[in-house]
């Protein structure tokens, strides 16, 4: 890279930066929330209003894989590639590499000093890489479904078994391979665009698990329900549709998606976050007159627990039951837990 090149890139990222500085003032938050495929919508967290155009999408992406690079690039003008690299998720193959600018040398350089190592003939890796992100470098794929939902900030209940890939091409030995691609990579490391990661689930978890991860976008405003149904034309995306149906961006946490599914699958009338008048906002209302709460870490801390206390004796005194339930007994004992509410609603429903 000459002289006059890195000055220019130099320039031109100075430049960009300036202007996020005044146009985008809570670029973390607007950049991540944004949807980045053409014709979407942009839209602010912070105010939830939406702007419609490629340019406006496109220029977003344009942002999150160029602007970080200018951390890269020293005083001296050189860009370090264990830097770049580390970017990129720590892991990538060599012409990824030579594509954004650095030669072979700058390479066997940085592997001849130890700061990273080749994995294999054009894929190379700086150590503690991520074991998902270098097996979807060397399976030539993309993280996708199950296996992406942590890298897009995305809930999820449990981590899959095998690794769930985007492969356009080939195959690799004990990997789910998904194949269709609706919109571009959208960040730097291994991993595909939100909409296929949320496609690919939908397709492919079990629904409780595909709802999660929808609801988790849905709640950040990086997606729509009608957006993902556009996607999933006919018979064959029947059961995917149906998972969408059971999404109602309600949910605090994902353990809450899975409570709800589970009381609505056995026919009860279920209310999520209700403001009942002298107690707060609860997590469910079944039936009109039992409350349920799901307890997380933090209702074990002195404060919350005094607190929970006032909540539970209001509820009673106001005449509603009380039933509380922690993540364990709702995800891998729900049938007692539906027995004991059952228990309480028997004989008392009230709608």
């Amino acid at each position: 890279m000459t002289d006059l090149s890195q000055d220019a890139i130099l320039l031109l990222l100075r430049a960009s930066q300036a202007f996020l500085l005044a146009a985008l003032l809570d670029f973390p938050t607007f950049a991540w929330r944004c949807r980045w495929q053409p014709g979407e919508s942009c839209r602010h967290a912070g105010t939830g209003a939406q702007t419609r155009g490629d340019s406006a999408a496109w220029f977003c992406t344009w942002l999150i894989w160029i602007l970080p690079a200018g951390a890269m690039v020293g005083s001296a003008g050189s860009m370090d590639v264990t830097s770049y690299l580390k970017y990129a998720g720590s892991v990538a193959r060599t012409a990824t590499l030579r594509k954004a600018g650095f030669s072979d040398r700058n390479i066997r350089v940085a592997i001849g000093a130890g700061q990273m190592r080749r994995l294999r003939h054009g894929v190379v890796a700086l150590p503690g890489a991520a074991p998902d992100l270098v097996g979807a470098v060397l399976a030539n794929g993309l993280l996708s479904c199950g296996s992406a939902s942590t890298h897009h900030r995305l809930w999820r209940l449990h981590q899959p078994t095998a690794l769930h890939l985007l492969c356009r091409h080939g195959a690799a030995k004990d990997v789910v391979v998904h194949r269709e691609t609706v919109v571009p990579q959208d960040v730097p490391w291994p991993v595909a665009g939100l909409t296929d990661v949320l496609l690919h689930g939908l397709r492919c978890l079990p629904e409780v698990e595909a709802a999660i991860m929808v609801e988790s976008a849905l709640l950040q405003g990086r997606t729509t329900l009608d957006y993902l149904r556009g996607h999933l034309p006919g018979n064959r995306n029947g059961a995917a549709r149906r998972v969408l149906d059971l999404v109602d961006g309600t949910a605090g946490s994902p353990i809450e998606v899975v409570a709800r599914l589970l009381f609505r699958s056995e026919g009860m009338f279920v209310q999520t976050q209700v403001d009942l008048p002298g107690i707060g906002i609860v997590d469910f209302l079944l039936e009109g007159f039992l409350i349920v709460e799901l307890d997380g870490e933090t209702h074990l801390q002195p404060r919350q627990v005094k607190k929970d206390r006032l909540r539970n004796n209001a509820s009673t005194l106001d005449g509603y039951a009380v039933l509380r339930y922690g993540y364990a007994q709702v995800v891998y004992n729900p049938q007692k837990v539906v027995d004991e509410v059952w228990q309480v609603l028997r004989g008392r429903v009230v709608r």
